[in-house]
């Protein structure tokens, strides 16, 4: 069975107060309709049909790695309107599946059991049962079967204490779908084509309509404003957090994390409060994360001691490292087994050696830096001249006194030591000391300069 995906994406989203096309807002880092786009992958859809509108052109450059027909719906007149742009396109044998691009946590389970119940039919729905169900179509019912939709507007008082209602998402033949969009009216106050009236015109055509109801009825709730987006954005880290706790991580507190990507995180590591993860994110066993850390694209090892307050980019960090807190590890770091970076280091492009030591308050851009070697406080390396970076090389067991600068390209020798307070321009030889300082003096009764008034 072929099944064609229709995303309708093209409502404009005007109390989300933005100039953003609504399914452009994002939920867990990533667009609303990303989400929706993930879930129609996953059920192996062979062709997927975005239909757009308001915002088209930055929709269209956002998401320019979907593999999708886009579709333009250039007037809004409905969705049954909206899925008319796309249904022709549609090999008639082909199950058609309608989803909506501001209904992000729709769970993959759930769409493929409404996909079965049209293996032997023509038509399903998805519906949901709520408590409060004020301003949702009612599915009206006879001895259990679907005889109609009712609009909250227009329903009786029994009709209004049904708690079964429309969710919009629904799986049909795409012959038999294209067959009721030609017989749909916008004779209603809107003057618009509804997609819901499909319901009707399939019971008067004597076909029986089947439905599936999801698991949690968040999965089905639409996006209309900011108040909504940041619920079903805490809905969904609580999910994500909850399946790292199941399998082994101690969370300090659930609703304080944020995970904006994928990760993996092996067993007894402990994440602390307010840490955001973005990205593709691994992380071994035995690893603590500290408070109000953010992590994007990074392998770190087991053992490791990320502590509090550093921000950790595009790394990878070895087994039994410590770093932090304040530290800040940006694009191409590479820290060894054993490492340390302390608060107020910056590192980039840099390669730090097994049992490595940067304890305090310094800048290694550009580097290689062997085993054992200790840099001390205030060093910083000198990579760019104001045109191109340049590499700073210091090999194994080298000692780097406090405040120095290493004024790349220069390489230091194998257990050589630099003086505190050195400028370092020229390559230094193994096992050897180096330093460039002026002769101390004392000057006498030395005035300091006053604030003229």
């Amino acid at each position: 069975m072929n099944l064609s995906v229709i995303i309708l994406a093209a409502g404009q989203g005007t109390r989300m107060k933005s100039s953003l096309p609504k399914v452009m807002h994002r939920i867990a880092g990533i667009p609303m309709l990303e989400h929706v786009y993930r879930r129609s992958l996953e059920l192996g859809a062979d062709d997927i049909h975005v239909v757009y509108g308001h915002g088209g052109e930055h929709l269209r450059e956002t998401c320019s790695d979907f593999d999708v027909d886009w579709v333009l719906q250039q007037a809004q007149l409905g969705t049954a309107h909206a899925v008319q742009q796309a249904s022709p396109k549609i090999n008639s044998e082909s199950t058609v599946l309608v989803l909506y691009g501001d209904v992000p946590l729709i769970k993959t389970e759930t769409l493929r059991a409404l996909i079965e119940k049209v293996s032997d039919n023509n038509i399903a729905l998805l519906t949901v049962d709520l408590d409060e169900p004020a301003g949702y179509g009612r599915i009206v019912r006879d001895n259990g079967k679907v005889i109609s939709i009712v609009e909250h507007k227009d329903a009786s008082e029994d009709q209004r204490q049904i708690k079964e209602v429309n969710t919009g998402i629904l799986a049909m033949r795409a012959g038999y779908l294209n067959e009721c969009l030609s017989k749909i009216d916008n004779n209603n106050s809107q003057g618009e084509y509804y997609l819901t009236d499909i319901i009707a015109l399939a019971v008067a055509d004597g076909n029986a309509v089947f439905t599936a109801q999801p698991e949690n009825s968040y999965e089905v709730e639409g996006v209309n404003d900011r108040k909504q987006l940041a619920r079903l954005e805490r809905i969904h880290q609580c999910e994500m957090v909850e399946k790292i706790m199941l399998q082994g991580v101690t969370v300090a507190d659930p609703a304080r994390v944020d995970i904006r990507g994928e990760i993996k995180i092996g067993k007894d590591s402990f994440i602390d409060i307010n840490t955001i993860f973005e990205g593709n994110v691994e992380i071994g066993c035995n690893v603590v994360i500290g408070a109000g850390c953010v992590i994007s694209n990074c392998k770190i090892g087991d053992g490791c001691n990320i502590k509090p307050y550093s921000v950790v980019e595009s790394a990878v960090i070895e087994k039994n490292v410590d770093v932090g807190p304040f530290a800040r590890l940006r694009p191409g770091t590479h820290l060894l087994d054993n490492s340390k970076v302390g608060n107020f280091v910056e590192i980039k492009n840099t390669f730090l050696g097994e049992g490595s030591k940067v304890s305090h308050l310094s800048y290694l851009g550009d580097s290689e830096i062997g085993r054992d070697v200790n840099i001390g406080a205030g060093t910083i390396t000198c990579n760019y001249d104001g045109a191109n970076k340049h590499k700073t090389i210091i090999k194994d067991g080298a000692f780097i006194g406090s405040d120095t600068q290493l004024v790349a390209p220069v390489t230091i020798g194998k257990d050589a030591t630099i003086g505190a307070g050195s400028t370092i321009t020229k390559d230094t030889d193994d096992d050897s000391l180096t330093l460039s300082r002026t002769v101390q003096k004392t000057i006498k009764g030395w005035q300091r300069p006053t604030k003229k008034k």
